[in-house]
């Protein structure tokens, strides 16, 4: 028999020993079921399929897009009107072709390397500046965070595609600059995100801890601030590439984009959507196809990246 010690004018304290095992094995059993159960566990589960799902589809676009030079394909510019708007899976073109006789699936995977570099372009630029300049307005506040937050304000408020229309219209519709307007378009959401980011660590005890050692504020931004969020920053980023390809596209299918003969995948869609009512709608539902499963594989890839981070910080907290 087992008998349990206390101290005079303590509430006694009952053995371990005399306690049922059922009520302790009851009070504290957490099996693999259980965790396999969890909302924790099924949020996990859903983000990896996400990823799986999206990088499925972004990769059946683009991988076929930077194959595209080293696949034996027709030319994507000369074409040969006897072969006009030929259906699908006609004899040596797979997606048909084109009003002008070129092969559609040539044309879609060479305007999908056009819109994939300026839309990487793109989001590289307006990430790189609107992690600088969020990164500055959250630490510094004051006179930087007024100057950076009323640009954001103008940016935000100014109508977007009649703004990119304009300044292509001014400047003329080249790679360049369809690059810079898109990115000078996009600059604001990293901006804003990496802003209210820093805004919460830059209270932080390690920040506190930094300054009392007397290190330069820049070098407190850059090397420890901006690195802790830099991971949350950089899917924001990684989604805009979807947003990029569908204002390339846009501008493309206005007539503002790359010019014509150089494919793209907003250009071959203007240029079948008369022939859309006449019994040929291929002309433009295999390039919209392939803009469509790109940006939901970017965004569902974003999406369960973003759920990872967010569930790697709650961990850390």
């Amino acid at each position: 028999m087992t008998t349990s010690t206390n101290l005079p004018g303590h509430p006694q304290v009952p053995n371990l020993a005399e306690v049922p095992g059922s009520i302790l094995g009851r009070e504290s059993a957490v099996t693999k079921v259980l965790l396999r159960r969890s909302a924790a566990a099924r949020r996990a589960r859903y983000s990896t399929v996400k990823i799986w799902v999206g990088a499925i589809c972004a990769g059946v676009v683009v991988i076929p897009v930077v194959l595209a030079n080293v696949l034996p394909l027709p030319d994507p510019i000369v074409g040969r009107l006897s072969e006009s708007s030929l259906p699908p899976f006609s004899a040596g073109h797979l997606l048909g072709t084109d009003p002008n006789g070129r092969d559609l699936l040539t044309r879609i995977l060479h305007g999908g390397q056009t819109s994939l570099v300026i839309g990487f372009l793109a989001i590289f630029v307006s990430g790189l500046f609107g992690i600088v300049a969020g990164a500055a307005a959250g630490y510094f506040g004051g006179w930087v965070d007024t100057i950076i937050s009323r640009l954001l304000e103008a940016q935000m408020a100014l109508p977007l595609l009649l703004m990119l229309l304009l300044v292509v219209a001014l400047f003329g519709p080249s790679i360049p600059v369809i690059t810079l307007v898109i990115a000078f378009a996009q600059w604001p959401e990293p901006a804003r995100i990496t802003r209210a980011l820093v805004l919460v660590e830059r209270e932080k005890p390690y920040v506190a801890a930094a300054r009392v050692l007397g290190l330069p504020k820049l070098s407190i931004l850059s090397r420890h601030v901006v690195p802790n969020i830099l991971q949350q920053v950089l899917v924001v980023v990684l989604l805009l590439l979807a947003q990029a390809v569908l204002l390339e596209s846009a501008l493309s299918f206005l007539g503002a984009g790359v010019q014509r003969p150089y494919p793209t995948w907003g250009g071959i869609i203007s240029d079948g959507r008369e022939l859309f009512v006449t019994g040929k709608p291929w002309l433009v539902t295999v390039p919209g196809v392939a803009i469509a499963l790109l940006v939901v594989g970017v965004n569902l890839v974003g999406d369960g990246l973003r759920d990872r981070v967010r569930r790697a910080k709650g961990d850390q907290t």
